[in-house]
Parts: structure tokens; C-alpha cells; sequence
């Protein structure tokens, strides 16, 4: 019998609980016995976490739900403080004179990433620490109560997908002007909203030593084996070679619509024939992911299998739901849950394949010793859905409308180039943003808007005011709720197109890679499960380069 959601609970915490589970991983500390504490301190770690998920998940399935928004209310609360008793226990493990006995028990790059942990937190920045979490919940709620009329229905913001897609162009902008017309509208809240963030982020740095937030937020998202100039090289890559080519892309399409200008609105038009949608509705499209992931071998099936039986999807757009996909997991019980919004555009497979990658390596990985294992960085565990994005091609005609599986596959693989440019430009704005943090709202649209114009040149907005001002980065959740994580998508790209490429010349080869890669977890650092797939950093110079030569190649030949 697979484990089931619905059974799923965890025990709520409290501060005296918490005080008192990692004070006993200290007792056993102080009669020196670091194996037992070190099997306490994991237990317990498992245990907030998968606590902390449950309820991040619950608000997310209901953000009307004042029980949810309470339980959320009180994780906010809980989670610095758990993060001070973690790091106590941390340090005190990193001071005993025997690191070499440590590093045998725990691993090289767990002690690694607890040596950057202790240097992101203090007690002082506890209530900064929740006033974060606070606001990012705000922005959430504020996007999840969005409703816009389209062609008559209304909608949440998720449900503008289809519209948005419309082969008819009137519907399209009819569409986007729905969705600027809500930003705009809520344009001074959600300038509130982040200006706090940066405040606060910047007032956390200052706290801790730093002279801006960058560095404490590369150490945040245990970045330790590349900086910020790797990254600006990375994006400097992407403007040299990717640029050029989608530039070229959004000009043969707006010569063949006969167009004489491409807007913004048309961009989602991929296929000027129209987007390729899924084969069918919820329901159909699970059946056959299960004959899809059985096809591709190994035990990807096995798994999916299991997490259907157990309940471990929710896909289905409804009100109240918060916008997006992710994927979570309960390190107490092993297994992982998708989350996810369909909306019967081709969205909904690769947002579906994308999560299901990274549900899949933390269910091979879900063994190794020691929660910080389990998952890699967020820059690795991109590679492991974006890369299964790219390893269901083959498979992929099960999944949308009969003849279009080319046509698909021709349309994903210029989305994801398409996304290079995008997600670089996320990424250097949030670096320009967090160097001055003292920019009014004014100034960081007008930040937004110049390096829009140097990494999407092609981009017109038309009529659209709010986006054309330099509004369009506060649709862009990860710059509100996980500052500097945007750049990993595009890493990871960069390695997952290299998948891609094996795949073509190997299936099963490619596949033994991916799984071997998806059971390492996070036992290295980015570059060095870069390493062990046999990929090439996406830092080398020429990296991209290759790439972007065989994706034209493919393009032009089809």
C-alpha cells in the first residue's frame, strides 16, 4: 500500500516544543556524543520541514482559507526561530577541533553548507526574518484574489493562459490588457510590497556585515562554489549568442503573420498555426503521463504511478488557488507533491513534466543520509525538470493534440531559448535593485525598462501602459518571494538543452545519465553535479554557443 496524502499529519509546533527538540540535540552534544546528536538534529530538522511544507501548501490550495493564512501566520513566526536553534546547534558543530570526523560523519559538502548557513542569520534579524515572510504572503493573497473578465468569463490570473494563446489576436490583447489593466491597478500596493522587501533584505544585510543584500543572498540560496561574476559572464553569454537568434525568431514570425509590428500579445504565439494544446483534460492527460513515464524505462513509472495512487497531485485551477507550479516534499515520509494550475494550454505538459523532474530526483534521493542531501541547490534542481521537459519528446505525442507532436516540440524548444533572455534580465535587474536599494518605484521601472530593452530588444507593448512604463517585472513572482533565484532556471537550461542533445544521438543513454544525476541529490554543489552527468558548465565560454548552433540547426531543418 503506497503512502497516502490524505493521511498525511504532522504535529504542530510551538517555541517551547522547538526549544526543547533541539535542546535535547544539544544535551546529547554536551555528553559528547555527536552520532546521536547528529541523528537527533536530523529528525527534527524532517520534522519542521515537512510541517512547514504541509502548511506552505495549504495556504497555497486556499489562500481564502483563514485557517490556512493562521498556519501560515504561525510558521512565519516559527521559521526564524528555528532557523536561530538550527544554527546554534550548526556552529557548535563546526567548533568542535575535530572538522575531519565531522566531514567523515555528515560529508564535505554538508559541512560546506552549514559553514554559509551561520553566516545568514542572527538572533537580530528574527523579526526582519518574519516581516519577509509576511510580505511575500501579501503578494501571493493580492495575485490569488486577482479576477479579470475576458470574452465575457472571469477569471483568476492562472485562467488567462488559454486567452492569452488564442489564435485570434483581438482575444490575445483583449487578454493582456485584462491582466495589465489588474497590475496597474495595484500598481502602488505591489511597489509597497517589494519596496519593504528590499528595506528589509538590505536592513538584514547591513545586520549581518554586508554592505548590500547580494551577497548574503547568494549565501541564502547556498551558493558555494560560484558569485556574482560568473553569473554576470553567464549573462553577457546569453546577450552575445541567444539574443541574436530569438531576435531572429520573433522576426521571421511577425513576417510570416504578416504583421507589421510584433507585440508583445503575440509572443505567446508560438506556432503560427496555433499552439499545440494538450490531448485532453485532467483526467486524460494523467492516464497518459503513466504510459508515457512506463515507455521511457527505468522506474520513472513506478513513481508516478505512486504518486497518483497516493494523492500526491493537485493540477486542477480553481478560485482561491494561489497562481503557478512548484514542488514540495515531506522529508518525514519520503515523498514529494505537485502543485500546479491547469488550463488547457500547452502549459500545463511542461509545467506538468517540469515539476514532475524535480519530484522525481527527490524520490531517488530520498535515502541518502541527512536532510540537507536531499535536495540540491535550486540551480541543480532545475536540471532535473527542465532536463525532463526535454527527455518526453520522444514520448511526447501522448500527450497533446493527434499530428502535433513536431509542432510541439518545434514550439518548446523556442520557448526555452526564448526564456534565456528573460530570465537573465530577471537577474540583473534584482542585482542593479539590491546595489541601490534606496531607488524610488519610479526608479526601478525605469531599471526594469533599460534592461528590457538590452535583453529582449524585440519586446513592444503597444498599448499596454503598465508593462510599456516598466511594470512587467511585478508579475514575476520570484523577484517578490525568492530574491536571486531566477538566474538557476537559465543555468540550469544550459545543461538541461545539453540532455536534449544526448538524447537525440541516445535515449536510454541519456535517461541512465538523468537518473544517476536525479540520485546524487544534493551531494555536490552545482558544478560538481555538473561534473559527475558529464555536462559542461554553462560558465565556460562556447558553452551556449554550441547550443545555440544546434537549436538553429534543428530549427531550420523542420
Amino acid at each position: 500500500m503506497s503512502i497516502q496524502f490524505a493521511d498525511l499529519t504532522f504535529p504542530t509546533p510551538s517555541a517551547e516544543s522547538l526549544d526543547a527538540a533541539f535542546g535535547a540535540v544539544s544535551a546529547l552534544l554536551d555528553e559528547g556524543d555527536r552520532a546521536q546528536a547528529l541523528t537527533r538534529f536530523d529528525a527534527e530538522r524532517r520534522a519542521y520541514d515537512s510541517w512547514a511544507s504541509m502548511v506552505a501548501l495549504r495556504f497555497s490550495q486556499d489562500t481564502t482559507s483563514q485557517q490556512a493564512r493562521t498556519d501560515r501566520d504561525l510558521a512565519d513566526r516559527l521559521t526564524p526561530h528555528v532557523t536561530e536553534l538550527e544554527v546554534a546547534i550548526k556552529r557548535r558543530l563546526l567548533d568542535d577541533p575535530d572538522r575531519a570526523g565531522l566531514a567523515t560523519a555528515v560529508g564535505t559538502h554538508t559541512v560546506r553548507l552549514w559553514e554559509t548557513d551561520i553566516t545568514t542569520f542572527d538572533p537580530r534579524i528574527r523579526e526582519a526574518l518574519e516581516e519577509e515572510s509576511r510580505l511575500g504572503a501579501d503578494y501571493t493573497a493580492l495575485l490569488a484574489a486577482a479576477r479579470v473578465t475576458v470574452q465575457g468569463q472571469t477569471v483568476n490570473l492562472s485562467g488567462l493562459a488559454p486567452f492569452a494563446e488564442h489564435p485570434d489576436r483581438a482575444v490575445r490583447h483583449e487578454a493582456e490588457k485584462a491582466r495589465w489593466d489588474f497590475f496597474a491597478a495595484n500598481g502602488p500596493e505591489l511597489d509597497r510590497i517589494y519596496d519593504q522587501l528590499v528595506q528589509v533584505r538590505h536592513g538584514m544585510a547591513r545586520t549581518l556585515g554586508y554592505d548590500t543584500y547580494t551577497p548574503l543572498g547568494y549565501r541564502r540560496m547556498r551558493r558555494v562554489d560560484y558569485g556574482p561574476e560568473e553569473v554576470a559572464r553567464f549573462r553577457d553569454d546569453v546577450l552575445a549568442h541567444v539574443v541574436p537568434l530569438v531576435s531572429a525568431i520573433m522576426e521571421n514570425r511577425r513576417l510570416t503573420m504578416n504583421w507589421d509590428r510584433l507585440h508583445f500579445w503575440d509572443e505567446s504565439l508560438i506556432d503560427p498555426l496555433g499552439n499545440p494544446k494538450p490531448a485532453g483534460d485532467h483526467d486524460l492527460l494523467l492516464e497518459r503521463a503513466q504510459t508515457m513515464f512506463d515507455r521511457m524505462g527505468g522506474d520513472l513509472g513506478t513513481f508516478y504511478r505512486q504518486m497518483v495512487e497516493g494523492g500526491f497531485l493537485d493540477l486542477r485551477n480553481r478560485e482561491g488557488k494561489a497562481g503557478g507550479g512548484f514542488c514540495t516534499a515531506f522529508p518525514s515520509v519520503g515523498m514529494p507533491f505537485i502543485f500546479a494550475n491547469f488550463n488547457g494550454t500547452q502549459h500545463d505538459i511542461t509545467v506538468f513534466t517540469h515539476e514532475m523532474g524535480h519530484a522525481y530526483q527527490n524520490w531517488k534521493s530520498r535515502d541518502l543520509p541527512g536532510i540537507d542531501l536531499l535536495w540540491p541547490t535550486m540551480d541543480a534542481a532545475e536540471i532535473h525538470s527542465m532536463a525532463l521537459e526535454f527527455l518526453t519528446w520522444p514520448q511526447i505525442d501522448l500527450m497533446v493534440e493527434d499530428g502535433l507532436a513536431d509542432r510541439f516540440r518545434r514550439m518548446h524548444l523556442i520557448g526555452s531559448l526564448s526564456f534565456l533572455p528573460y530570465g537573465v534580465c530577471v537577474d540583473h535587474f534584482q542585482h542593479e535593485i539590491y546595489a541601490k536599494p534606496d531607488m524610488t518605484a519610479a526608479e526601478r521601472h525605469e531599471t526594469w525598462q533599460r534592461l528590457e530593452k538590452l535583453y529582449l530588444p524585440w519586446r513592444d507593448y503597444g498599448d499596454l501602459s503598465w508593462p510599456a512604463g516598466g511594470g512587467r517585472w511585478q508579475a514575476q513572482g520570484h523577484i517578490y518571494r525568492s530574491p536571486f533565484y531566477y538566474i538557476d532556471y537559465t543555468l540550469a537550461l544550459c545543461c538541461a538543452m545539453q540532455f536534449w542533445l544526448y538524447s537525440r544521438a541516445d535515449q536510454a543513454g541519456a535517461m541512465a545519465i538523468y537518473a544517476d544525476l536525479c540520485a546524487l541529490g544534493g551531494s555536490q554543489p552545482f558544478t560538481g553535479l555538473v561534473d559527475a552527468a558529464g555536462l559542461i558548465s554553462p560558465f565556460k565560454q562556447g558553452t551556449l554557443a554550441d547550443i545555440v548552433q544546434e537549436a538553429d540547426r534543428f530549427l531550420h531543418t523542420r
